[in-house]
């Protein structure tokens, strides 16, 4: 399958302090869009991590998979993730990543979100590996989530929509002074793949 653009593809810069947020929506046309919902949720590696929290073990609340070059083995909350080899669909999604964010990727942590009590609670990717300003190129497909970001240091907590088949990308410091979050669906709603590309630095 070779991916296209959507013809009323827009790019929505969104202002904030000490980083920067730009939405790209629709990114593929509606037949590619949709083709990649189900080939992502029907054939990626999907696992049930789950993390120890104070002496219990605790499943995720969502689905995941590492992808990503044989050197990008990644560690966030205790857990280790050694990576699988990109898919051809990811490989593409990942070259239109890099023209949207004008930088390289070479990893991807893709999240399911089966239903809305899937959530991912605040964080920030701010690992060392993935250096000092990391940029992170998010695509969302399948449910609208509400995406939440707020600062570090105290302040107004922002919300985006984030809708079927767009592209989140967040760089310059906001991984420094952002923290951001998933939460969980106050109503009723389907299935979301979120694929955020990343970069790791080669040690």
């Amino acid at each position: 399958m070779q991916l296209r653009p959507h013809p009323d593809l827009q790019i929505e810069p969104i202002t904030i302090a000490n980083g920067a947020l730009t939405l790209v929506h629709p990114v593929l046309t509606d037949a590619d869009a949709a083709s990649v919902m189900e080939d992502l949720t029907q054939h990626l590696a999907w696992r049930q991590d789950s993390l120890r929290i104070q002496g219990r073990i605790i499943p995720i609340p969502r689905l995941q998979a590492w992808y990503g070059e044989a050197h990008c083995h990644y560690a966030y909350s205790g857990l280790r993730l050694s990576p699988v080899p990109f898919s051809p669909l990811l490989q593409q999604l990942r070259h239109i990543a890099s023209e949207h964010a004008a930088a390289e990727f070479n990893c991807a942590l893709c999240n399911l979100y089966r239903d809305g009590q899937d959530s991912v609670s605040w964080h920030a990717d701010d690992e060392p590996e993935l250096g000092p300003a990391p940029i992170i190129a998010s695509f969302s497909f399948g449910a609208t989530r509400k995406f939440q970001i707020k600062p570090k240091r105290g302040g107004q907590t922002l919300a985006i929509e984030l809708m079927h088949n767009s592209l989140l990308i967040m760089s310059g410091d906001m991984q420094r002074h952002w923290r951001h979050q998933l939460p969980k669906s106050k109503t009723p709603v389907g299935p979301r793949v979120n694929l955020t590309y990343r970069h790791i630095l080669v040690a």
